[in-house]
């Protein structure tokens, strides 16, 4: 997992993410990092695969048609600047 630093935090910011992390029985650390995830990705988000397969069940496309939306998971290669 990478590490993040957060410099010049107000006292009161971090006060309330410590009273935070207490009531929800996790560290200042656990608590970071799930406010981050929060809100950079909402469980009520829309993923654009699932949303095209979605409007694809609906129009009744074929399954060889559907195929298109099959999503590989492999690690993205970093692109070269060379």
């Amino acid at each position: 997992m990478r590490a993040v630093t957060i410099r010049n935090v107000p006292e009161e910011v971090h006060r309330a993410i410590r009273v935070r992390a207490a009531q929800n029985g996790r560290t200042l650390q656990a608590e970071m990092c799930d406010i981050l995830a929060t809100a950079v990705k909402p469980e009520g988000r829309v993923k654009l695969g699932d949303l095209l397969a979605s409007i694809g069940r609906k129009v009744k496309l074929t399954d060889e048609e559907m195929a298109v939306f099959e999503r590989d998971h492999s690690p993205a290669r970093a692109a070269s600047f060379e």
